[in-house]
């Protein structure tokens, strides 16, 4: 199959059979310069258009590498940028799929001017429209800020995303350290799903399905799923929130986000009655297939963690997506690595939940102890609702820590216990901190799914403003 056919292929793959329509296909590259032919540059190397993904209008551009190694020139960057301006004014996702060298050296300034052009659409439809990129091969130099400016970014097992490659950095070299590879660029937070062409195909899909398309357009569909199921299994599997949202969601469906990042912390978004809503969770424990545990991960915010879910709720506020978390966090992770940056990083998702006006709800799993419960979706910081489980915790820290100081630092043991035991009762209890109105609800865990679908439908109406200003400065 030439490379030419498999740009196209992927597009009639990617959206439903027979509702593509090309446009700007007799465009020609106008330069000239180094024996450049126009007449063989069929479509100047990218494939432009629009059509539906289950029925919803998408815009979409394929670059075709047999094109010059699917180079960006003048003309090419036009298509691109001619999409994207009547999907904003259209209120349509926009779906990039790359395989490029880059500038395309030919053209010169007008390359560099291409690629700024590019930029520019993208930044303006951030936050309007939803953004994807697929990265099927290379994606080199200036070109990596494309997937970069998106909002989601899905990447073959063989395809290279890099600014400056491997063997371009100083004492690296591919063999070493393949700073380009996928399974590097999903580690760093750059990539959200990396797969096999049609893996990644059948991921946008279903990605697309999820999220509205527009930011004044509402992410709705029919649900079949009985809405008050209990789940039998949240109370053992609240380390996982994969668990326990395959228990929770319609037809158990979570479309995880930024998947081998931070695993600590998951973000992504599930259907409650239909109705899209993104996940922010601590996550302590992976299960397998049998209900084994394949990894642990400390009950702390990491400032990866943060950085990536304040990323998350960013867009989920832009885009009117309500946001529940699943907390189970017990302070902030103590390396000399963290510390530098793990501030920065807390303070910046304590922003963007208290600088979020969509439904909230906080549901308080197991621990919400220290600073760190403040900072995951707190009343204080601006959850509509907070709902615990029984035996979750709600307190400044753990009561032998506070019993220690609270006893001068040198108790006696029998002291010690009573003074652990006392603090335990009065501060900790999850029933004191609902005497307090920082809890709504106790609830047993398998009737999360018929309280959440409840909250969600009592925020339905939600309507909140902010004093005016142009923007947060975090």
């Amino acid at each position: 199959m030439s490379s030419f056919s498999t740009a196209k292929q992927r597009i009639f793959d990617l959206l439903d059979e027979n509702s593509f329509v090309e446009i700007g296909a007799k465009i020609k590259a106008r330069a000239t310069s180094f024996n450049q032919d126009p007449d063989r540059m069929p479509s100047d190397g990218v494939i432009t258009g629009y059509g539906l993904i289950d029925g919803s209008l998408v815009y979409v551009y394929s670059q075709d590498a047999s094109v010059l190694g699917g180079s960006i020139g003048e003309m090419h960057a036009k298509k691109i940028t001619a999409i994207y301006d009547l999907a904003i004014r259209t209120g349509a996702p926009v779906i990039g799929m790359v395989e490029s060298a880059g500038f395309r050296l030919q053209e010169g300034i007008d390359a560099l001017d291409a690629f700024g052009s590019i930029y520019a659409r993208q930044v303006k439809a951030s936050g309007l429209i939803p953004q994807i990129t697929a990265v099927f091969g290379n994606c080199g130099g200036g070109l990596a800020l494309v997937p970069a400016l998106t909002d989601f970014t899905f990447m073959a097992n063989d395809a290279k995303l890099y600014v400056n490659a491997p063997n371009a950095l100083a004492g690296n070299h591919e063999e070493k350290n393949d700073t380009a590879a996928a399974s590097a660029k999903a580690a760093c937070g750059s990539v959200d799903v990396v797969g096999t062409e049609e893996e990644i195909i059948s991921e946008i899909r279903k990605l697309v399905s999820m999220l509205p398309s527009n930011n004044e357009d509402e992410a709705s569909s029919e649900c079949t799923d009985d809405l008050n199921r209990s789940c039998a299994s949240v109370s053992t599997g609240y380390k996982d929130p994969a668990l326990v949202l395959g228990e929770v969601a319609d037809e158990g469906l979570f479309f995880e986000t930024r998947r081998e990042y931070a695993p600590e912390m998951a973000t992504g978004f599930i259907r409650l009655n239909g109705c899209t809503v993104g996940i922010v969770a601590n996550r302590s424990a992976v299960y397998d297939g049998e209900g084994e545990e394949k990894a642990v991960y400390d009950t702390v915010l990491t400032a990866s963690g943060c950085y990536k879910a304040a990323d998350f709720v960013r867009f989920c506020d832009a885009f009117e997506i309500p946001v529940i978390t699943l907390t189970n966090v017990t302070g902030f992770a103590a390396t000399e690595s963290e510390e530098k940056k793990v501030a920065d990083a807390a303070g910046k998702l304590v922003a963007a939940f208290a600088g979020s006006n969509v439904p909230k709800v906080n549901v308080i799993m197991k621990n919400a102890v220290g600073s760190a419960y403040a900072v995951m979706n707190s009343k204080a910081s601006g959850a509509d609702f907070t709902i615990a489980f029984p035996d979750s915790v709600i307190g400044v820290m753990d009561a032998k820590m506070a019993a220690f100081v609270l006893c001068d630092g040198s108790p006696e043991d029998e002291e010690l216990e009573k003074t652990a035991a006392r603090y335990e009762a009065l501060q900790n209890n999850i029933e004191c901190a609902a005497e307090r109105g920082y809890v709504d609800e106790i609830i047993e865990p398998a009737d999360l799914r018929k309280y959440l679908v409840g909250t969600m439908e009592v925020l339905y109406t939600k309507r909140e403003e902010f004093p005016a200003k142009k923007h947060s400065t975090k």
